[in-house]
């Protein structure tokens, strides 16, 4: 009797430790209030508008987290503050991953806003004149962005031996406008479009400084390893909320309040 009885309790207790873990795993994938991060202005306007009100249509409870940097997102992705952000683009998200010791994975990549080509000088590029000055975002990544820029605006030649996404201004082997660049700060462009024939502005600092998008000469033909994404932690993509945040982004209504108040985004590849 006492074999038979200890028997019992062993069952009860490892059937009520299963049910504990399954109840802690249920709620880790299931959870129902999100905060999801986001860089003030259009980010966080994406989230609140296009993101959140379908979320909530799911029963979630979405509290929108802004921030004024590129670091504290994933920062506070990875200790737990917030669950999923919107900010950075591929080769942002793992540089800082891999530089930080973290593990970050995509959700979904979303509209993104360009960089362009801006001018108080000029109508067109077809107008500028031998000589001309261009301001260029100072860091290596934005760079590289400007120069394929200008190449694909038929102004200037890159070496075909050069990487695409670190090529700089010794990699100009054809210059014939005799472009001169000047690099500066990212965040100072939208003020150089005063002082400086050309500018190139990459989108987020374009509308930051309340700059129309579709005023610019020329706006990039953006590669989706330059468009901003939707992530999470990597122990969370198969969680519930994030295929649902995907779920969300790949629907009509989100793509509709794209169409009508971010005009001028350039959209993924898997929106064409």
């Amino acid at each position: 009797m006492k074999k038979w009885l200890f028997a019992l309790i062993l069952l009860l207790s490892l059937s009520a430790l299963t049910a504990c873990g399954s109840s802690e795993e249920s709620s880790s994938t299931e959870k129902k209030e999100i905060k999801i991060g986001a860089t003030t202005g259009p980010y966080s306007d994406m989230v609140s508008k296009a993101i959140k009100p379908g979320l909530e249509e799911k029963g979630y409870k979405v509290e929108v987290v802004e921030f004024s940097d590129y670091i504290q997102p994933n920062k506070s992705l990875a200790n737990g503050s917030i669950d999923a952000n919107l900010f950075q683009h591929k080769v942002y998200m793992e540089s800082f991953a891999k530089e930080n010791k973290l593990e970050l994975s995509e959700v979904i990549i979303v509209p993104t806003a360009p960089m362009g080509i801006y001018s108080n000088k000029y109508k067109s590029l077809d107008e500028i004149k031998d000589g001309t000055a261009i301001a260029v975002p100072n860091d290596p990544t934005n760079m590289a962005r400007a120069l394929k820029m200008l190449e694909e605006a038929k102004l200037i030649t890159l070496s075909e031996e050069a990487n695409p996404l670190t090529v700089s201004e010794k990699d100009v082997v054809e210059n014939p406008k005799n472009i001169a660049f000047k690099p500066i700060e990212a965040a100072q462009l939208p003020r150089a479009v005063e002082s400086v024939d050309l500018s190139a502005v990459p989108g987020n600092f374009a509308l930051a400084a309340k700059m129309d998008l579709l005023d610019a000469l020329q706006l990039e033909n953006m590669p989706d390893d330059y468009r901003n994404r939707v992530v999470v932690n990597t122990k969370d993509i198969d969680a519930t909320f994030a295929k649902d945040l995907k779920e969300i982004v790949e629907s009509d209504g989100f793509e509709k309040v794209i169409d009508s108040e971010f005009e001028g985004f350039g959209k993924p590849e898997w929106m064409n």
